[in-house]
Order: structure tokens, then C-alpha cells, then sequence
């Protein structure tokens, strides 16, 4: 039996590793379909404290795991595929293999939705990007016409956030008026460099053959009519999808299935603690889910000092 199980290996995994490894709990880290999380898919992280060069993401991703492994952290390249919280311990079935735990932390992050057109897989990280605020001040982008795809508050701080380094935003969308905040939608269209392109959408990334982004085919909804438009990038802003499906009915979620804790990490499970951006529909950075990572060590560490365990 393991006394913490954590599910998930991005920053968010990786530091609540560490912490209960350092409490002498020998955590068991099932590192899932993406190991390193989607920190991995990014070529170079210069927002975490600590790396003033900048480091790639699959580089601190893998120093965090050595971290965690050197005060005994164990690692499962096993995949869950069930979890049953009903009674401690708790029941996990890992790879066809079952597998019991006395506390549990869900740290499996979650997905970006994509916009599932030509060129956008290919030129990910080669101008295609899910986070302004981890690409945008990177070199290619600078001075360069970008674009934003999306509608919601999340597209209008993406676009807002490039203006300090794009020389224009284009922000693309497919209705005729934003569905963010009234008061975030007034801001980003009251902006000299965000230009709306209304009632459109993305039909195509530009151009895998010179392996770069160059700009992107757009098709008015309304009209019909397809254009190109030149950028050096383009920023997806359409939401996130939590991987929490698998603990659907036993933890409980909030209407987009983003985890909601109770009390610090604690969900309403006692013993099952969360971390990371399945529970964060706001932040979404490394070093948001490495913090909630931390806690929710502490926050296992001391429930089972409790039940002394």
C-alpha cells in the first residue's frame, strides 16, 4: 500500500513529489499519456523563478523529476485507469493492476482545446501557441502582426497581453461581439493595436512548408468569402478542458469539470487532495500549479500525521 499516490507529472505533480518525498512518505507519481505535462510541448519557459536564461520545458520538467527521485520519489510510467474513492484506502487500478493508496493527489493538469484545422499541430511551438503568457515575448514575436483566436475573456488577455510586443493584434472570432466581460470586451477593443476580424474563423496555419507560421486562412461565416492574413503568430484562446473525466461523480467539479477544492487542496473526498491547473480555470501557469503542488503535500502530509499513518 502507498501512503500518497500522485496523479499527473507536470509542475504541479513533480512538486507535491518533492515535498512528500522530503517528508519521508516515498510518494508513487503515476506519470500518465503525457509525461512532464504540457510544460513539455513548450520550447522555452522564461517565466519560472530561477532561470534567468530561460529553460526549455521538457529540460524542467525532467530537473524536477530528478529533484523529487532524490529524496526517494517513485516513478510509474502506469496509466490510471480507474479510481475508487468510496472507502479508504482508496482503490486504484493502474495499467490493468490494482493498486491502494491511504491519500491520493490529482494533479492531472489539463488539455487545451485546439481548433482541429490544417497546420496547427504541425507548427505548434513554431508560431502556433496556447499561451500568450508563456510565448508571447519570445523573439519571433516581437514587432510582428499576430493573431488571437477567441471570444472570451481568457482571448481579450491573451491580445491585451501581446500588445506590449506584437505591432498588431487581429484578433479573430466567430460571432459579431465578444462573450467576454463587458468590461474586458470595452478595454480590448478600445486598444490602438487589436483589430477584431468579426464572424470568421481559422480554416488554416500557415505555411508547414517553410516550417514556420506565416499567417492564416480565414473564412467569413456570414459571407463566405476566404482570405489570407499575414502574422508571425498565432494564439489559441478557446478554452481549457480538465482531465478530471476519470473521477467524474466522485469529486466534485464545477459546471466545466475543473475540480473544486474545499478547504486549501482538500477536496470533498477526505484523503484526495488536488493541485495544478485541474483546478485552476484562472491562472494556468507553471508556477501556480507548482505552489498548489506544495500545498497539497503539506495538506497529505498532515492528514495522515492525523490518522497517524
Amino acid at each position: 500500500m502507498e501512503k500518497v499516490v500522485i496523479i499527473g507529472s507536470g509542475p504541479a505533480g513533480w512538486t507535491a513529489a518533492l515535498y512528500a518525498a522530503r517528508a519521508q512518505l516515498a510518494p508513487l507519481v503515476l506519470m500518465g499519456r503525457q509525461p512532464g505535462g504540457l510544460l513539455t510541448t513548450t520550447s522555452i519557459v522564461e517565466n519560472f523563478p530561477g532561470f534567468p536564461e530561460g529553460m526549455d520545458g521538457y529540460e524542467l520538467m525532467t530537473r524536477m523529476q530528478k529533484q523529487a527521485e532524490r529524496f526517494g520519489a517513485k516513478t510509474s510510467f502506469g496509466i490510471l485507469d480507474s479510481a475508487d474513492f468510496s472507502r479508504r484506502p482508496f482503490a486504484l487500478v493502474v495499467d490493468g493492476e490494482p493498486l491502494t493508496a491511504q491519500t491520493v493527489i490529482i494533479a492531472t493538469g489539463a488539455s487545451h482545446k485546439h481548433l482541429g484545422v490544417p497546420g496547427e499541430h504541425e507548427l505548434e511551438n513554431k508560431g502556433t501557441t496556447y499561451c500568450a503568457t508563456c510565448d508571447g515575448a519570445l523573439p519571433g514575436f516581437r514587432n510582428q502582426p499576430l493573431v488571437v483566436v477567441g471570444g472570451g475573456d481568457s482571448a481579450c488577455e491573451e491580445a491585451m497581453y501581446l500588445t506590449r510586443f506584437g505591432s498588431e493584434i487581429f484578433l479573430i472570432h466567430r460571432r459579431d461581439s465578444l462573450r467576454a466581460s463587458k468590461i474586458m470586451a470595452e478595454r480590448t477593443l478600445a486598444h490602438p493595436k487589436i483589430k477584431p476580424v468579426w464572424d470568421s474563423v481559422v480554416t488554416e496555419v500557415l505555411d508547414v512548408k517553410q516550417d514556420k507560421v506565416t499567417g492564416v486562412k480565414l473564412k467569413n461565416l456570414k459571407t463566405g468569402a476566404e482570405t489570407v492574413l499575414a502574422c508571425a503568430g498565432v494564439f489559441i484562446a478557446i478554452g481549457h478542458v480538465p482531465n478530471t473525466e476519470l473521477f467524474k461523480g466522485q469529486i466534485t467539479t464545477d459546471e466545466n469539470g475543473f475540480i473544486v477544492p474545499q478547504l486549501g487542496t482538500t477536496t470533498n473526498v477526505p484523503g484526495v487532495f488536488v493541485a495544478g491547473d485541474c483546478a485552476d480555470h484562472v491562472y494556468r501557469q507553471a508556477i501556480t500549479a507548482a505552489g498548489t503542488g506544495c500545498a497539497a503535500a503539506i495538506d497529505a502530509e498532515r492528514f495522515l500525521a492525523a490518522q497517524n499513518v
